[in-house]
């Protein structure tokens, strides 16, 4: 079993995600866009997905888990991708 984090895209972004384009390969993904909902254990991401579905939370389009190895997944039409957090660079004085 896997221990997974929930984040939940903020509001205001779900249509423009929704409405983007499909890209294959590593999303890439800030922080800032997403508010921390919790976790819950289960065997991969399609049974954290089912899980949360029963629960009536479901997960939607654009949210994440996080494994707690730091793996992230997001969750999109076609199923989950690998995702990683954009950290914006510290600036040089």
């Amino acid at each position: 079993m896997v221990s997974f984090r929930i984040y939940r895209l903020k509001e205001g972004l779900r249509d423009q995600f929704r409405w983007s384009p499909h890209l294959c390969g590593t999303a890439h993904v800030r922080p800032r866009d997403y508010e921390e909902a919790g976790q819950l254990t289960a065997r991969n991401e399609y049974h954290a997905w089912a899980l949360l579905r029963e629960s009536g939370q479901p997960l939607e389009i654009g949210d994440l888990l996080q494994t707690e190895q730091g793996e992230l997944r997001i969750s999109k039409y076609v199923g989950f991708e690998a995702a990683v957090w954009i950290v914006p660079a510290a600036h040089a004085n």
